[in-house]
């Protein structure tokens, strides 16, 4: 452990010394810290409810998820975003997980409403000066929650904070039904071993505009690095994907662009749409669909989930 910590500190330490000889300005210590958070690493998830708003209700146990190991690579990158991809690798299999969309400045937020409803939100130029947001996507790269904040370097420290609502987490969205929006508070820390995406989480019911919070939620992943070698089977994996998620992404952003709202459906045709976009990767993989057909059918595909609305400059 002391040794990946020797390692982890160094890495940090030559990606803001990069970012110093580049100019020392903080946007380039912002890109090193997100990128830092790249790479092989032992994971661990942590979750525990916590005060209840009614006596009456009495807080489910703590729970955790070990042994999981998880690869996370930027998928792609320009001056003002950097996209990084999180794979799961579990039971000698590799699974596409949840993806990170840093951007910054930006004043385009998707904000999660309830019942699987997001609202585009537009923020002032001055309020996101010197911001970056995270968007948070699912394993399909279909919205979750997006927040905004500013990277603080100080103290030897380096993290970033933002509140943001959301839908049911993935471990209770098939179990729970006595809550309907989770508000969550992401803090993500640079660490000396790699990072840890604390949560001080808040299950909320929401009707007729109004909240009741039911209980408090503490949650903790915490990834630290680990041999390269462990990631192999992801990062081959990666390799021979990579290009169908990158048409998948292109056409979200385009339906996020267009859209004022998002309603994503549950099933199409009795179809979740994890099954229908698995069948289209296959197709992809064994070369049946590609370049411009690919296209039509990944984003044909998203509209009819999305159920979006266009914007109009009436609203």
């Amino acid at each position: 452990m002391k040794h990946i910590s020797i390692l982890a500190i160094s890495a940090f330490i030559t990606l803001a010394a990069t970012a110093q000889q580049k100019g020392g300005d903080k946007l380039s210590q912002d890109k090193a810290a997100i990128k830092s958070m790249c790479g092989c690493q032992d994971v661990t998830f942590e979750y525990t409810e916590t005060f209840p708003a009614d006596s009456s209700y009495k807080p489910k146990g703590y729970h955790k998820i070990i042994d999981a190991i998880e690869y996370v690579t930027v998928a792609s990158e320009d001056p003002h975003r950097i996209v990084l991809q999180h794979l799961l690798i579990a039971d000698s299999n590799v699974i596409k997980h949840w993806t990170e969309d840093w951007q910054y400045e930006n004043q385009q937020l998707l904000t999660y409403t309830q019942d699987n409803q997001w609202k585009k939100v537009t923020l002032p130029a001055a309020q996101v000066k010197g911001q970056w947001s995270q968007k948070v996507y699912g394993v399909d790269d279909e919205p979750r929650y997006e927040g905004s904040a500013t990277w603080v370097h100080a103290d030897g420290r380096h993290y970033w904070e933002a509140a943001s609502d959301a839908p049911l987490p993935r471990r209770e969205y098939t179990t729970r039904k006595d809550y309907n929006v989770l508000h969550r508070v992401n803090h993500h820390e640079i660490t000396a071993t790699g990072s840890v995406h604390e949560q001080d989480n808040q299950k909320v019911i929401r009707a007729n505009g109004m909240d009741k919070v039911i209980v408090g939620e503490k949650g903790l992943n915490t990834y630290n690095r680990t041999s390269e070698s462990k990631c192999q089977q992801a990062k081959e994996w990666w390799e021979q994907h990579k290009a169908f998620w990158a048409v998948v992404r292109k056409s979200w952003d385009k339906i996020y662009g267009e859209s004022s709202e998002i309603n994503l459906q549950k099933k199409v045709n009795d179809e979740p749409l994890y099954k229908v976009i698995s069948a289209l990767e296959e197709k992809a993989f064994r070369k049946e669909l590609a370049g411009a057909e690919l296209e039509r059918a990944v984003t044909a595909t998203l509209q009819q989930f999305s159920h979006n609305t266009a914007l109009s400059l009436q609203r």
